[in-house]
């Protein structure tokens, strides 16, 4: 059934109480999305099937056979969103209720864009252990696990137990996705202004889970250095004041030994990446290098506005819609996933993300621009060349299982 006829949106000006109508609240009402039978119970020849007794045919195969489940169950084509709603879009700490609406719009996102099937759970647990235990425990049903909205530090150890524990994908958007995107935009603005990646220097404001995964696949893509800073300043091994993770990524990044300021280490930087908020002062982009790649994705309000950004980049990207160059995580992970569940992969390597990104990358290869160094969410070429891309790459590195 149409989601149209499902939930129908209103035109009115007004709600029955008076209110000014407001359209989120309106397409929100009863949900952004609903389960639908694939086969029709018409009567009772047809119920015998989906039901008793015909079921018990098929689960009895599975128990004696448990790879059979892929095949006559959904599993092998259906992602569990989870979140347990501490990190939400630009929205904080806002807890797992509050977080459904995010992730129903992340699930029709994987169906719309990648053909996935997903469903939303909000967890109503903090600690690490207990929601890689949960999970766990709910993995026979799902072929995937999508973690979204989970606040750093614990998501790195929460990705990282849970891949260890599972033979399924476990993915972290927030981690991941933003990373794969921002390799593939980076690649095709160097491109436009002669350069590879190896002779950039890249600054990123933000060790947090995003950060952190875009420093790892630059470094893995081979750029020529990586700086990470958080609010304290550089992210070097000298500081005492370091995370586990922090510490880590200060011993893969900064090659040139940079200490101090955000300010001072975007002086000769030929790339800025944002995925802190804040504001960058005009006068430390000023001093970054000549035709400089500037992507600052902060939502709603970027590190670096394109108007301030455009006087010294030759290229600009943000997080929003509504500027050319969009960094959107939904041009990766539903083709991401659809590949993985394709070849019903038992994890998803780094090989397979670096590969979604030239996928990515070269979707515009041949229509590149200052204002498009990345494709739209709504070009269809999109998901295609990603799912096939990341099922290739999986069959290459060994972990696809058909």
């Amino acid at each position: 059934m149409a989601a149209e006829i499902v939930n129908p949106r209103s035109d009115s000006d007004s709600t029955d109480d008076g209110e000014p109508f407001d359209p989120a609240f309106a397409l929100h009402r009863g949900g952004k999305m609903a389960v639908q039978a694939t086969v029709p119970v018409r009567d009772k020849d047809d119920l015998s099937l989906a039901y008793t007794p015909g079921v018990a045919k098929v689960c009895s195969a599975i128990a004696e056979k448990p790879e059979l489940v892929h095949e006559y169950t959904w599993k092998s084509q259906v992602v569990a969103v989870v979140t347990d709603g501490s990190a939400v879009l630009g929205l904080g700490d806002i807890g797992p209720e509050a977080s459904l609406p995010v992730m129903e719009g992340k699930a029709i996102l994987f169906k719309q864009f990648g053909g996935v099937d997903a469903v939303p759970i909000a967890l109503d647990c903090r600690d690490a252990d207990d929601i890689v235990e949960t999970v766990v425990r709910m993995a026979p049903s799902f072929g995937g696990v999508n973690l979204e909205d989970i606040s750093a530090p614990r998501c790195f150890e929460i990705e990282r137990k849970l891949q260890e524990r599972l033979d399924i994908p476990v993915f972290h958007d927030d981690q991941h996705g933003t990373a794969v995107v921002t390799l593939a935009a980076l690649r095709n603005a160097a491109q436009i202004t002669g350069r590879t990646l190896g002779q950039l220097k890249a600054v990123i404001s933000g060790a947090g889970a995003a950060g952190v995964a875009i420093a790892r696949i630059l470094i893995e893509a081979g750029i020529g250095d990586v700086v990470v800073c958080d609010r304290k300043g550089v992210v070097s091994a000298d500081r005492e004041d370091l995370t586990d993770v922090k510490r880590e990524l200060s011993g893969f990044t900064n090659k040139a030994g940079i200490t101090g300021s955000l300010e001072s280490a975007l002086e000769g930087a030929d790339v800025f990446i944002g995925v802190s908020g804040g504001t960058v002062p005009e006068s430390a982009v000023a001093t970054m290098a000549k035709d400089s790649l500037i992507f600052a994705m902060a939502n709603p309000n970027p590190e670096i506005h394109p108007d301030v950004a455009h006087k010294y980049a030759a290229v600009v990207a943000t997080g929003r819609s509504d500027f050319p160059n969009q960094i959107n995580n939904v041009l990766a992970f539903p083709g991401i996933f659809a590949g993985a569940l394709q070849v019903r992969a038992s994890r998803i390597t780094e090989g397979m993300k670096l590969a979604a990104a030239e996928a990515l990358a070269a979707v515009v290869a041949d229509e590149l621009s200052a204002e498009k160094v990345i494709p739209s969410p709504f070009d269809e070429r999109v998901a295609p060349a990603v799912t096939a891309a990341v099922a290739a790459a999986a069959r290459a590195e060994g972990v696809a299982r058909r």
